[in-house]
């Protein structure tokens, strides 16, 4: 199955630099926001129920580029009712299901997520983002009332998605918090001041600890913290050996599946954690396809955080959640 990195890229690549014009190639200026997601009509979801113990609540990244809708007005976030708009959203949440779930449960909401050229400039992230938050807010208070049933679950999010569920936490009441297996905030940074203004991040110690949050930010060794956009993060945990230090771990890849198979190959790679940015260090990587429009960099392998880790991430929330029921 092709990594929904790679499909990220391919879709955004298309939306950054076609679909911002109008039928005659002028450029479109109006915004627009789309309809509120309905979060009892279960198109607005992506579901695996497996009957199991435990789930999984994913808030997925961003798959969007700013867009002209059918009124020709330019759009700055995901319309969930638009299937074009919605392929790259349900093509993340079967990809993350397929790599992760396992038998765990799998709930994943659509939103209007911001696009990424939101991400371009702060001041127009902080405008925009309250309508991501909001449709999330409400689709995990209607997962909590209508289709958890009590379970414990794993709170996990990508990118704009990580950054979302970190505001859910924040906002949790007792009852929930003590239900919540772990949380997987992967590819964004967690300042101390972040930490210090929400209780309910507890970082991780290892591969078996609950109630923590996991998160971890990779770059290539052989650039270090200047290919990342992640500043200042003190919440840090290598995703393979599960160690807050900076011992490395050594595994390797599989072939990578978009590629003819000519030029399919494994890499082998060495990841440890840097001390004094508490970014994952990567060496042996030699993909090169991985670098995201406008926001990207090389040597960031933002777009691959889940994708390289998946086997050591499935395991880990298999772990955990049986650590969690077992309690």
């Amino acid at each position: 199955m092709q990594s929904f990195g790679r499909l990220l890229l391919m879709v955004i690549s298309v939306c950054l630099f076609a679909q911002c014009k109008d039928g005659k190639g002028h450029p479109v200026t109006t915004d627009v926001l789309p309809a509120t997601p309905n979060y009892d009509d279960t198109t607005q979801w992506y579901v695996s129920d497996r009957h199991a113990d435990a789930d999984i609540f994913y808030v997925i990244s961003t798959e969007t580029g700013d867009y002209v809708d059918a009124s020709g007005a330019l759009c700055h976030y995901a319309n969930t009712y638009n299937d074009s708009v919605r392929g790259p959203l349900h093509s993340e949440m079967l990809g993350v299901d397929t790599l992760l779930s396992g038998k765990l449960n799998y709930y994943s909401p659509y939103y209007r997520q911001c696009s990424l050229q939101t991400f371009t400039d702060d001041s127009v992230t902080a405008a925009r983002f309250p309508i991501a938050l909001d449709d999330v807010r409400r689709a995990f208070g209607y997962y909590l009332e209508h289709l958890n049933n009590g379970r414990p679950f794993i709170l996990a999010g990508f990118s704009q998605g990580a950054r979302i569920m970190l505001e859910l936490m924040r906002e949790m009441d007792d009852a929930t918090f003590q239900r919540m297996i772990a949380a997987y905030a992967i590819g964004i940074g967690i300042t101390q001041e972040m930490v210090d203004s929400c209780p309910r991040i507890v970082p991780a110690k290892g591969a078996a600890d609950t109630g923590v949050t996991i998160s971890y930010n990779s770059v290539s060794g052989d650039i270090g913290a200047s290919a990342s956009f992640v500043k200042n993060t003190v919440v840090a945990i290598n995703p393979v050996n599960w160690r807050t230090d900076d011992k490395a771990a050594v595994f390797m890849t599989e072939p990578t599946p978009w590629l003819p198979v000519a030029e399919q190959k494994k890499d082998t790679l060495t990841v440890y954690l840097d001390g004094e940015s508490n970014l994952l260090f990567v060496k042996g990587y030699t993909a090169t396809d991985y670098v995201l429009p406008l926001i990207g960099k090389e040597g960031n392998y933002h777009s691959r955080e889940i994708w390289l880790y998946r086997d050591f991430l499935r395991e880990n929330m298999a772990l955990r959640a049986a650590n969690m029921i077992r309690q």
